[in-house]
């Protein structure tokens, strides 16, 4: 049996090419996804928060803000005046103040699809896979990045793009007092990483840029090996102005 030729004419068609997500710092933090940022030990939770605030400093839109009770007990809440001086956008902020960590979940994964929030940031004990990933997939569908902000004691599994490690560093020197502290500084340790998993490991030492309200990294300390990671009972104190006790 003989048969005819397969017309191959518009049978295939070339795509252009996908862009693909920045290999770079910081890895869609802030922009896309679901990213855990987590303390690198006891007391880093202030400078966490303000790293956080930086990351999404040029992303506009309406924020909501989910606090489990118990760490806003422990670590009090954001001051405005410090939002202030480390956001040029000033957009509007919901807060929720959930009581157990299965009713922050869920307010999590309400916001998300709820078609307000342009960023939701959810400060959270601890979470299991199983949730991660429901905040992931929900955070994946309505184009909603997701910030989880966590203590030291943060581990295991996790569906999150990334899993962040933040730490103060000295500030900057100030150019115009050299007795005056100069530009916030953090040390960002990517921990985990789904998009690339090859540069798990690595640090960043990163500044706020005083003019533009936006984080760089300092020239010549990216990509640094990293260090051990302290014990959950060593006591670092963190800047505290971006936050006030409850």
């Amino acid at each position: 049996m003989e048969h005819a030729p397969l017309p191959l004419k518009d049978v295939f068609h070339l795509s252009p090419p996908r862009d693909r997500p920045s290999l770079a710092f910081p890895l869609g933090l802030g922009d896309a996804g679901l990213h855990e940022i987590c303390e690198a030990s006891h007391g880093d939770f202030a400078a966490m928060t303000g790293f956080a605030l930086a990351a999404r400093a040029h992303r506009k839109g309406p924020i909501v803000w989910i606090r489990q009770a118990g760490l806003k007990q422990s670590h009090g809440l954001l001051l405005q005046a410090g939002y202030r001086e480390i956001s040029t956008n000033i957009s509007p902020c919901l807060t929720i103040t959930p009581r157990k960590l299965s009713e922050t979940l869920w307010a999590t994964e309400e916001a998300i699809r709820s078609g307000v929030a342009a960023l939701v940031i959810a400060e959270l004990e601890d979470t299991d896979f199983t949730a991660s990933r429901r905040l992931a997939l929900a955070a994946g569908r309505h184009g909603v990045p997701v910030l989880l902000l966590m203590p030291y004691s943060r581990d295991g599994a996790t569906a999150a793009s990334a899993r962040w490690r933040i730490s103060p560093r000295p500030s900057s020197p100030n150019r115009y007092d050299p007795k005056a502290p100069g530009a916030l500084r953090w040390k960002a340790v990517l921990e985990r990483s789904r998009q690339a998993p090859h540069m798990a490991g690595q640090s960043f030492d990163l500044e706020l840029d005083d003019e533009t309200l936006s984080l760089r990294v300092v020239s010549g300390l990216a990509a640094d090996p990293v260090a051990t990671r302290p014990s959950w009972a060593q006591d670092r104190i963190g800047p505290s102005h971006l936050r006030q006790s409850a």
